[in-house]
């Protein structure tokens, strides 16, 4: 804060702010959302995780998406928003990228005990050529409005095999208005089911074994666990562009379907891109500042296609009624 005042006394006075003041300036942009973590280690001492991945998500009406083409036309909607804030987006050779399928299921306790927490289980399963292909994936994680408590919360497996941590920042609408921006970090940690050797995960048991930080959630021993809503999703995804921030920061953007499997009832969809890094230092604030301006255009370019105050996840639970209260 006090970075900020230099750089307003600065102004006033016809001074040209000084190095704090200009990285107070970049604290105010969407690199500079993501706060600073403070340092700590889990119970076996080693170091907290740290956010490698940032992007930013809108979740579409499902009443557009009725084709192929339709996914693509959502393209259409970014090419405005994008040349107005300085940023490119190309399509050229992404309409010969295949569909990807995908097979998602969510498992919880009955009372959602799980998501009422912020944690979220699902295994999802490729497809290709319309037969499952490969090992099926467990994705675990916390999501939470506060990056540290989303660092803090560990959500490591206990397994045999290998895993792979993906701690996130997601940038979504605000929940009641467009043109604004509201952060959520996803504590991510995904694996190959046949790395989980248990057999009955449907055990809360066997759950509390596999994640030990759910061992605080757990009421009573062999409690069940449900399959969320009694639904199985079909994620129908689509890579449909590259969006190039400048300074070298690029990201493909890609547009989803999710629908239930058998009765392919449409439900949600999604538009999306995700930029990797190792070190934050590497995201300029150039790059941020027009990914910022282009993201809340882009709100307002698609306002008849946005679903404020909803999530992918959140849809799939209010199913059946009986909403959660996770603080999405």
């Amino acid at each position: 804060m006090a970075t900020v005042t230099r750089a307003e006394k600065a102004a006033k006075t016809d001074k040209a702010p000084d190095r704090d003041a200009s990285a107070g300036k970049a604290e105010l942009h969407w690199a500079g959302r993501v706060p600073h973590l403070k340092p700590g280690t889990y119970k076996d001492g080693l170091p907290l995780h740290d956010v490698h991945y940032l992007g930013c998500k809108l979740i579409l009406r499902s009443n557009k998406f009725d084709s192929r083409k339709a996914l693509f036309d959502f393209g259409k909607v970014i090419k405005k928003p994008a040349k107005a804030t300085g940023v490119r987006f190309s399509n050229e050779g992404f309409w010969e990228t295949p569909l990807k399928i995908r097979e998602v299921l969510f498992i919880d306790t009955k009372d959602y005990r799980l998501y009422n927490n912020g944690f979220i289980a699902r295994r999802r399963i490729p497809y290709k050529d319309g037969f499952p292909v490969g090992d099926a994936e467990i994705v675990f994680k916390f999501r939470h409005p506060e990056l540290q408590e989303a660092a803090e919360t560990d959500v490591r497996p206990n397994i045999q095999g290998d895993y792979r941590i993906k701690f996130k920042a997601q940038a979504l609408p605000l929940k009641t208005q467009l043109g604004g921006i509201r952060m959520l970090y996803s504590h991510n940690v995904q694996f190959p089911r046949s790395h989980m050797k248990e057999a009955d995960v449907l055990n809360m048991d066997v759950l509390t074994q596999v994640f030990p930080v759910l061992e605080g959630l757990r009421k009573q021993p062999n409690e069940r666990i449900e399959l969320v809503s009694e639904t199985i999703i079909e994620e129908v995804l689509q890579d449909i562009g590259m969006i190039d921030f400048g300074d070298g920061i690029t990201a493909k953007t890609d547009v989803g379907l999710w629908r239930t499997r058998g009765e392919h009832r449409p439900l949600i969809g999604e538009w999306a891109f995700q930029i990797g890094f190792a070190d934050r230092k590497d995201l300029s604030l150039d790059a941020m500042e027009r990914a910022e301006r282009f993201f809340t255009a882009l709100q307002f370019a698609a306002a008849e296609w946005i679903a404020l105050n909803a999530t992918k996840t959140g849809v799939v639970y209010r199913l059946h009624g009986n909403p959660p209260t996770a603080h999405e």
